[in-house]
């Protein structure tokens, strides 16, 4: 089976320094995967070359088989690949229904026009208002994407991250900031919005990992130490050495 994201020997340099090194994935179709580590451990960097923000100083990065890496994020997101970011990446200035609406137009073929309407395009209001729904955000319809709690700017990212179909998914600390009740009900919302997708996810609250994960990647330093089950992980002394002594039961995990 192709794997629908596949890196190998993934290295990121700044300078002289080595900041990725040679990290190795291989996620499978449909699976949830979550990838910890302490602070500094190149999360985020490895997020970026996977979605096209930053190319790889060397190493390979394959989705659904076809090699991305170097390639502009839009090209990427075109292919299939779309992510959230730690910072809420919304349209402050539009509402709800109008930010949902803006993500799914590409993917439903609407290129850069001056001749369409936008409240003439049927399947673009349906599809906008299916993943509204799908978010739970429908009585936010017409509200101002600025107005909405964090928890339903983070819920409304989501909801823009899937709208355009996009088969892998990319969600960067989906949770942070969010009390435990809202990180209930953000746990939830993906799961629910990613059925029979891929999901990719940088996270730090292990409950939420635990919760969501089929397979855990531990990186550290720029190198991957153990992939494998949450339960197999939970047990693996040297990821907790890596975790400086704390439990990976703890509700926040490492931070």
């Amino acid at each position: 089976m192709t794997a629908a994201l596949e890196l190998r020997d993934v290295r990121k340099n700044f300078g002289r320094t080595e900041i990725i090194r040679g990290v190795d994935l291989n996620i499978a179709p449909g699976e949830r995967h979550a990838l910890i580590g302490p602070n500094g451990a190149g999360k985020s960097t490895t997020f970026n070359l996977i979605s096209g923000r930053m190319a790889p100083s060397s190493g390979t990065v394959k989705l659904n088989g076809v090699e991305i890496g170097g390639l502009p994020p839009y090209k990427i997101n075109r292919m299939g690949l779309s992510r959230s970011f730690q910072v809420t990446n919304i349209f402050h200035r539009l509402s709800v229904f109008e930010n949902l609406r803006c993500s799914v137009l590409w993917s439903l073929g609407y290129r850069y026009s001056f001749w369409h309407r936008l409240e003439q395009l049927r399947d673009a209001r349906e599809r906008a208002e299916e993943v509204l729904e799908l978010i739970g955000l429908q009585g936010r319809h017409d509200t101002l994407a600025g107005l909405l709690t964090y928890a339903e700017q983070r819920a409304l990212e989501i909801g823009i991250t899937i709208a355009g179909g996009a088969e892998v998914i990319l969600l960067d600390e989906p949770t942070a900031g969010m009390s435990r009740s809202e990180s209930d009900h953000a746990v939830e919302l993906i799961r629910r919005v990613t059925v029979g997708k891929t999901l990719v996810m940088v996270e730090h609250d292990m409950s939420v990992v635990f919760g969501l994960a089929d397979r855990i990647s531990v990186l550290v330093y720029g190198e991957v130490i153990a992939t494998d089950t949450p339960q197999a992980i939970r047990n693996n002394r040297r990821v907790k050495e890596a975790y400086l002594g704390t439990t990976l039961d703890e509700p926040a995990g490492a931070h």
